[in-house]
């Protein structure tokens, strides 16, 4: 026996039907934006959670603004577990469930490499934030795919002629075990051999990230008897090969070149056993001056009582490009977007930085410098700005190093 409910009930149910209706297509046509960003947030907070910040300093800005051709900007995160499998089954779900405009993110660079060929599959826009592998731009490199971020080959660039001034011909070498590290390590070999030909590299360290014996790593570098060091860690096993390193005296006499050891993120837990002279790459948001870097400097440190990480430049960045991006396409269509990101020049807390139109890659660049303990607190010295684009090769060379899209 089937119950009918009462006229009046119904026309009620229909009417509260059709105003939802409207209303939800009132929303779709007012519409928000939405960013997808996946990231190793629980493997890496050290540099993620300044990170995350920045991303949403800038969302607020934007929106504050009256957000991106009239529609709100919407960040929805996911955590890839610092696995690539992980991080494409977000990415899966953040465009077949939340619809998202864009895919951007990811720090460890075999999940960027992931990205970019699910980005690749998939004929989706993304932004590589962070992950620096060469691979993305050159040999894994897709029409689909942007990094922000100066990579290994821009950096070890950057350091080379640094290294070669200091004249030593015997070499080691310590790197996490992943791509990253494997192309960091790579490309300094490469462009060291080509600088300085005489030199030789009598030792290599390669322990899994996150896991190094720090003791082992350390006998076997000084069982070697370089001259010089080139190193590759980070977080933790920066904190511990160090430790064990003055333990040993392992930096004794011995230059060290090293990769992102400047960065606050990886400096400051060093804290009163920071080594004096290192050579390398970084961030001293306490000595840059200009008044792009003083307007976001100021923004952060008002919104959070805290002074910025690199972390923090990247994600803000991150951001702030696309916003930048979407704005000249007028569109958050793939192809427009394509079309609008190659050759976009966008403002960052260090300048204005370009995307290069042959391989996606931004011209943002570092600051080099040395470190010191400072009473028991480490900081960059001695540091200047290295603009990205002049350690970038040419397109007939990106020719070469990149598959046609």
């Amino acid at each position: 026996m089937q119950h009918r409910l009462p006229v009046r009930l119904t026309r009620r149910l229909t009417l509260v039907a059709s105003l939802l209706s409207v209303l939800s297509l009132s929303a779709q046509a007012q519409g928000v934006i939405k960013i997808g960003e996946i990231n190793s947030y629980k493997a890496q907070p050290a540099f993620l959670e300044p990170y995350k910040k920045g991303m949403e300093l800038a969302v607020e800005q934007i929106n504050a603004a009256g957000g991106i051709n009239g529609k709100k900007v919407q960040l929805i995160v996911r955590d890839d577990n610092a696995n690539p499998g992980d991080a494409v089954r977000a990415a899966e779900e953040l465009i077949s469930r939340e619809q998202v405009d864009v895919l951007a993110g990811s720090f460890l660079s075999n999940i960027g490499l992931a990205l970019t060929d699910f980005a690749k599959q998939k004929k989706v826009f993304f932004l590589a934030g962070e992950p620096l592998t060469d691979k993305i731009v050159w040999a894994n490199g897709n029409r689909y795919t942007f990094r922000l971020r100066a990579s290994t080959y821009m950096q070890a660039a950057m350091l080379v002629p640094e290294a070669v001034k200091l004249r030593k011909k015997r070499w080691a070498v310590v790197y996490p075990n992943y791509e990253y590290g494997q192309s960091a390590a790579a490309t300094f070999k490469q462009l060291l051999k080509a600088a300085q030909p005489d030199v030789e590299f009598v030792g290599e360290q390669a322990p899994p990230l996150g896991k190094l014996d720090a003791g082992s790593v350390v006998q076997a570098l000084a069982d070697a008897k370089p001259d010089a060091i080139f190193n590759v860690l980070f977080g933790a096993d920066l904190s511990k090969f160090v430790r064990e390193g003055n333990t040993r005296g392992l930096f004794q006499g011995r230059e060290v070149v090293s990769l992102l050891t400047g960065e606050p993120e990886y400096l400051e837990p060093l804290r009163d056993e920071t080594p004096n002279g290192w050579i390398v790459t970084g961030y001293p948001w306490y000595g840059i001056q200009t008044p792009e870097h003083k307007a976001f400097f100021l923004a952060y440190y008002n919104k959070y009582k805290d002074n910025p990480k690199l972390g923090s430049v990247v994600g803000w960045t991150t951001i702030q490009a696309l916003a930048s991006g979407i704005k000249a396409a007028k569109s958050t269509e793939t192809e427009k977007l394509i079309k609008a990101f190659s050759g976009l020049v966008i403002d960052t807390p260090f300048g204005k930085t370009t995307f290069r139109a042959e391989d996606h890659q931004s011209t943002m660049g570092a600051f080099i410098g040395k470190t010191k303990n400072e009473g028991g607190k480490g900081v960059m010295v001695d540091y200047r700005y290295l603009d990205g684009a002049k350690y970038l090769p040419g397109p007939e060379e990106v020719k070469k190093l990149r598959p046609a899209d």
